[in-house]
C-alpha cells in the first residue's frame, strides 16, 4: 500500500533529501532547464530544483532537518530502491551534474504525488537504459510500460515507474496516476507556469524552489478536510509565480527570492501592498503567547492603501453594498465612519488565530482615544470597554478581505490598538494577555526564530507548529495529520515557519524560513 506523502504547504522541503537518495548515482553540464520544466504537468504548486554535484550532497547528507520533514521510513524506502536499482556506473556518467526537479501534484485519492524529473547528457544513448533494465536484479520485477518501465520491489512491496516521452528528459514516481499524467501532458504555447531564473543565478544557487500560487488551493484541498481553512489563505489567492533560492543553515531551512504578480490573471488583496514600501513590524510584539498562526500586514502610506482598497472593492462590484452600509450608519448615528476610521488608522493590522482557535484582529491606531467614542456610537456596549458592532461586514470594508471572518464582531480599544473578535470571551482572554504581557515576543523560542526573519516586510505569515496542532487535528485529512503527529523524527521537532513578502520594483521580495525547536537551556542547566 502506497504511503501518503506527508506535507502541509511547507512540506515541499521534504523532497530535497528524497531527491538526494534517489538521484545520488545519477549525478555535469548538459541540462535543459526549460525543456524539463515545460514537461512537468501544470497542476504542480511547487517544484524544487537542485544540481546533482558532490558539494550539495556533502552539505546536506545526514542533515536532521530533512529526516524530520520527510520521516525516517520514507527515506529508508528511497534508499533501498536506490541500492536495488540505481547503482549503475554505466548510467551515472550521463546524469552527473544534471538539474533535478521535484514537483508536488494533488491526486484523486486525497494524496499528494511526488514527481522527479531530470535530463540526461546529450551524449546519452537511451538504449543504455534499456540494457540496464533488462538485466535481472535480485528483489526487483521489471516490466515495460508505455514510454518506460514498471519496477516492483519485493523489499518495499511497491511499484516505481520510470518514463521518457521526449529525448533526454526522464520522469519517475511511485504514483502510476502521476506518471500517466506526465505522459499525457501537452504544455500550451506561451503559457508560463513558473518563473525561470537567469542562467548565471542558477549556476550560483545551491537549489531553487519554483512556486505557482494558483495551484496552492488544489494542493490545500488534499491536505485539509476543512475546505474553508484560512491557513495561508491570502497567499493562496495571489495570482503570481515565485522563485526562491536555498540559503544554507545547519539548523534552519531558508529560501529567498522573488514573487512576480501576473496582472493578466487579475489581482488579489495582497496585490494592494505592491504600492507600499516595506516597514519594520512592531505589531507582532503584542501577539498572544498562544498564537498558532498569524498574518501581519504593514503599509508605509495608510492613506494610499485605503484609496487603493476602495478602488479594488469598487472594481469587484462591491461599491453599492459598501455605500448602502455606510450611508445607513450615517443616517442612524450621524457618523462618517470611513472618514473617522481613516483618520486614526496606523500602518499595521493583523489577523491572529490562537491554539484555542480564537480569532483576533489587531489594528494599530494613531490615536485610540479619538476612535473610542466613534466605536461606542456604532455598537452595543457591555460595560465601558467592550462592545459589539451593530452592523455587519465593517472589518471587511474597512480593512479588506483578510478580515472577512469578522462579520459581526465584538471590539475593545487598548491603548492605541483596536482589537476585534467573534465573541466577548475571546476579547477578555486577549485583554488578560495584553495587560499581563503574555506575548509571543516574551518567549525565547520565538525570539530565536524572529532572528531568521527580514526586518522589513509588507505581508508576514507565521505559524507555530506546536500551537497549531489542535487546529491541524480538527482540519487536516486524517492521513496527513497522523503523519504530522506521529513521525519521529518529525514535525514535532520544528518550532515555526514564516513566509514574508516585501514590495520591491512592482514585485515581492520573498523569504521563507523554518527552524528546529531550540534546546531548553533552563532545563538542561538544572
Amino acid at each position: 500500500m502506497r504511503r501518503p506523502i506527508i506535507l502541509s504547504v511547507i512540506l515541499f522541503i521534504a523532497i530535497v533529501f528524497l531527491a538526494v537518495l534517489y538521484f545520488r548515482n545519477l549525478s555535469t553540464p548538459g541540462s535543459r532547464t526549460t525543456a524539463v520544466l515545460s514537461s512537468i504537468p501544470n497542476n504542480a504548486a511547487f517544484i524544487f530544483e537542485f544540481n546533482n554535484e558532490d558539494s550539495f550532497y556533502e552539505m546536506y547528507n545526514g542533515n536532521k532537518l530533512f529526516a524530520a520533514v520527510t520521516g525516517k521510513q520514507q527515506l529508508d524506502d528511497l534508499d533501498t530502491l536506490r541500492k536495488q536499482l540505481l547503482a549503475s556506473n554505466l548510467l551515472g556518467q550521463f546524469f552527473n551534474g544534471q538539474d533535478v526537479f521535484i514537483s508536488f501534484h494533488p491526486q484523486k485519492d486525497n494524496s499528494v504525488g511526488l514527481l522527479m524529473t531530470t535530463s540526461a547528457d546529450r551524449k546519452f544513448d537511451p538504449e543504455m537504459l534499456d540494457k540496464t533494465m533488462q538485466n535481472k536484479q535480485a528483489g526487483l520485477k521489471i516490466s515495460k510500460i508505455n514510454l518506460g518501465y514498471d519496477v516492483y520491489s519485493d523489499v518495499l512491496k511497491r511499484h516505481f515507474y520510470l518514463v521518457s516521452k521526449q529525448k533526454g528528459v526522464y520522469a519517475a514516481s511511485f504514483s502510476k496516476e502521476l506518471i500517466d499524467a506526465f505522459v499525457a501532458y501537452q504544455p500550451k504555447k506561451n503559457q508560463k507556469n513558473f518563473i525561470l531564473l537567469p542562467q548565471q543565478q542558477t549556476a550560483n544557487s545551491l537549489a531553487n524552489l519554483y512556486i505557482n500560487y494558483a495551484q496552492l488551493n488544489p494542493l490545500f484541498d488534499k491536505l485539509f478536510k476543512n475546505k474553508n481553512s484560512d491557513i495561508f489563505k491570502s497567499q493562496r489567492l495571489l495570482p503570481a509565480l515565485g522563485v526562491l533560492g536555498l540559503n544554507f543553515k545547519s539548523d534552519a531551512l531558508m529560501f529567498s527570492g522573488f514573487t512576480e504578480t501576473d496582472p493578466a490573471r487579475g489581482s488579489s488583496y495582497i496585490s494592494l501592498f505592491l504600492a507600499q514600501q516595506p516597514i519594520v513590524s512592531e505589531l507582532k510584539n503584542i501577539f498572544p503567547s498562544t498564537t498558532a498562526y498569524s498574518v501581519n500586514f504593514a503599509v508605509s502610506d495608510a492613506k494610499k492603501f485605503k484609496i487603493d482598497l476602495s478602488r479594488w472593492q469598487a472594481k469587484a462590484g462591491l461599491q453599492h453594498e459598501k455605500d448602502s452600509l455606510f450611508n445607513k450608519i450615517k443616517t442612524e448615528t450621524g457618523i462618517e465612519l470611513v472618514a473617522e476610521f481613516n483618520k486614526v488608522l496606523g500602518n499595521e493590522f493583523a489577523a491572529v488565530t490562537t491554539r484555542f482557535i480564537e480569532k483576533l484582529a489587531i489594528v494599530k491606531l494613531t490615536d485610540g482615544s479619538a476612535l473610542r467614542p466613534v466605536m461606542n456610537n456604532i455598537s452595543t456596549m457591555e460595560g465601558d470597554e467592550i462592545g459589539r458592532f451593530n452592523y455587519n461586514k465593517l472589518p471587511f470594508f474597512l480593512l479588506g478581505d483578510a478580515f472577512s471572518m469578522f462579520n459581526h464582531p465584538w471590539f475593545m480599544i487598548v491603548d492605541n490598538y483596536l482589537v476585534l473578535a467573534n465573541s466577548k470571551n475571546e476579547l477578555v482572554s486577549y485583554r488578560d494577555s495584553y495587560f499581563n504581557s503574555k506575548f509571543q515576543s516574551k518567549q525565547q523560542a520565538y525570539n530565536e526564530f524572529d532572528k531568521l526573519q527580514t526586518g522589513r516586510s509588507n505581508v508576514n505569515w507565521f505559524i507555530n507548529f506546536k500551537n497549531s496542532q489542535a487546529i491541524f487535528k480538527r482540519d487536516m485529512n486524517d492521513n496527513f495529520y497522523k503523519a504530522f503527529s506521529d513521525n519521529e523524527p518529525g514535525w514535532k521537532n520544528f518550532y515555526g515557519a514564516s513566509y514574508q513578502l516585501s514590495a520591491s520594483d512592482k514585485n515581492f521580495y520573498t523569504v521563507f524560513c523554518m527552524n528546529f525547536n531550540q534546546p531548553d537551556t533552563a532545563s538542561a542547566n538544572k
